[in-house]
């Protein structure tokens, strides 16, 4: 490898690190995932001139399919798809590791040589967790798409079956690790089925909130796999962005975990959101209260503090500009507008502060569910806009839900409580929220868009 080689990955693993740490903050956040990509494009350009075993002309056609594809999804997709497009993106770079190695496998198996012990570990490492995250991201594609149900799907003997095949798969590896890649081409493609459907199969039980997480979690996998097939081509840049992404994927799958008090493994195997919506909500033996718009917005003009509680309603509606510019209209009365974001809200991680962030509300405003549930007390009004399961007050004092235990946002310590929603259907979850029938609730049912347009320009008229 030049010294040139040298000098362009260890520019390029340095934009990686410096561009993760300024994913931290919303406020660096684009200019962090900048310096990435011109990292990525180093890389990409110095593995284009170092190597010359490839055919150029098919190198550069799928750089530009793969510049077009990116930039016109990216460019293209609407708020409510982005999880969609993560998990999409994810899988293809878990599936991208995963062919890697098995391309090396393969190619070492053709000319008859057994690879060293620690190649073929790493191989079969990436081809095995490479291949859970390419097509457990897909599964969770099509359910977060709503092309198949999103509830989890479980049947008798689930967990046994999971543990059993991903036993099997450990000992088919030990077996071509023992025997050698040359003699092991049946035992490798049963070894590479398994590892497939072991994706499809550990993705297939989980829903409701529990999807963010799982996202994360899927988000490490790619990054370990990465990681793993660096190792198996002695490449530096790709063990530390592998690194990376598996690192920052798990931290970020533990604080979710944390957020909402359950274990990974009670994620993986609680089927959470298995309860099926009920026709009274749970928990409470209250009566719905509508409002009107013309309502709200007096309530609204005349607090100290307003709390908005955003969730995926809202990005569904696409509000999100007229929930700022309602905050605009509210500051000039003297009225303290701050946004409460739960760890999960959404389908993604991070979903909620990429949404208001497209809205350019300021980063000061959006408090963390740590930092504003001891702020609701002191709150005149909470909107919670689309957000059902992150503020279900079931998850405090209802032992029998579901939910029990999971931390929310206790916007029903606040003094008024209007929520947007156009019906009482439950949220993704399918969990009934009690939050509705309490005495201090109100609900503008509607479109959340065109509630939160009315509302600017009622309050005008108050």
């Amino acid at each position: 490898m030049s010294n040139a080689t040298q000098i362009a990955y260890l520019l390029t693993s340095i934009s990686f690190v410096l561009g993760v740490m300024r994913l931290r903050s919303p406020a660096t956040a684009r200019s962090g995932n900048m310096l990435a990509g011109i990292g990525m494009a180093i890389a990409l350009i110095t593995v284009i001139v170092d190597y010359h075993n490839f055919s150029m002309l098919s190198v550069g056609l799928a750089v530009v399919l793969g510049a077009v594809v990116g930039t016109v999804s990216a460019r293209r997709v609407r708020m409510t798809a982005m999880p969609q497009m993560v998990a999409l993106f994810n899988g293809m770079g878990g599936g991208a590791a995963a062919l890697v190695s098995i391309g090396e496998w393969v190619r070492a198996g053709s000319t008859s040589t057994a690879m060293p012990v620690t190649g073929g570990l790493a191989a079969l490492f990436t081809i095995l967790i490479g291949s859970i995250s390419f097509t457990g991201s897909i599964l969770a594609f099509l359910k977060l798409q709503e092309w198949i149900t999103g509830r989890p799907v479980t049947y008798a003997g689930q967990k046994i079956l999971n543990g059993l095949l991903l036993v099997v798969a450990v000992v088919l590896a030990i077996f071509m690790i023992a025997s050698g890649s040359a003699n092991a081409g049946a035992v490798f493609l049963l070894f590479v089925i398994l590892a497939l459907v072991l994706g499809l199969l550990v993705t297939l039980p989980i829903g409701g909130a529990d999807m963010p997480v799982v996202i994360s979690l899927l988000n490490a996998f790619t990054g370990l796999a990465a990681a793993a097939t660096g190792f198996l081509l002695a490449s530096n840049v790709l063990i530390i962005a592998g690194a990376l992404v598996g690192a920052s994927g798990t931290i970020l799958t533990l604080q979710m975990s944390r957020a909402m008090n359950r274990p990974i493994s009670n994620i993986f195997f609680g089927a959470f959101g298995k309860a099926a919506a009920g026709g009274a909500v749970a928990g409470s033996d209250g009566v719905v209260q509508p409002t009107t718009v013309e309502d709200v917005a007096t309530l609204l003009a005349y607090s100290r503090r307003v709390v908005i509680v955003p969730g995926y309603g809202l990005a569904v509606a696409r509000a999100q500009q007229e929930v700022r510019q309602l905050a605009d209209k509210l500051g000039p009365r003297g009225v303290d507008v701050l946004y409460g974001i739960h760890p999960v809200a959404g389908r993604m991680p991070g979903h909620m502060n990429v949404l208001l962030a497209e809205a350019n509300v300021p980063y000061d405003k959006l408090y963390e569910m740590d930092a504003i549930n001891p702020l609701f007390p002191e709150t005149d009004v909470v909107l919670v806009i689309g957000a059902n399961d992150v503020t279900n007050p079931a998850a405090r004092n209802e032992p029998s839900s579901p939910l029990y235990g999971m931390p929310v946002l206790d916007v029903d310590k606040a003094g008024r409580v209007i929520v947007l929603k156009r019906s009482m259907s439950p949220g993704f979850a399918g969990i009934d929220n009690p939050l509705y029938t309490n005495p201090k609730t109100n609900m503008l049912f509607g479109d959340a868009k065109d509630s939160v347009s009315q509302l600017l320009r009622a309050v005008d008229e108050v």
